[in-house]
C-alpha cells in the first residue's frame, strides 16, 4: 500500500478543499398552491401530493 513520502502542507491541503462547497438546494414556487418546494420533487400541501401543479395523491378524499 503506497504511503505519502512527505507531509502535505496546510496550504496545499486547503487549496484542494476549496472546491468542496455547500450549495443551498434550488427551490421553486408551485403554480397552484404558491408553496415553495424543491425543484423536480413532489410536495405535500393540505393532504394532497402535488407535482408540476397537478394533484397526484389526495388523502383528504377518504
Amino acid at each position: 500500500m503506497p504511503n505519502p513520502k512527505h507531509r502535505i502542507s496546510k496550504a496545499r491541503r486547503d487549496k484542494r478543499r476549496t472546491h468542496y462547497k455547500a450549495v443551498a438546494p434550488t427551490t421553486g414556487v408551485d403554480q397552484t398552491t404558491g408553496e415553495a418546494h424543491l425543484l423536480h420533487r413532489a410536495h405535500w400541501s393540505e393532504d394532497k401530493l402535488y407535482y408540476r401543479g397537478k394533484v397526484l395523491v389526495d388523502k383528504s378524499a377518504k
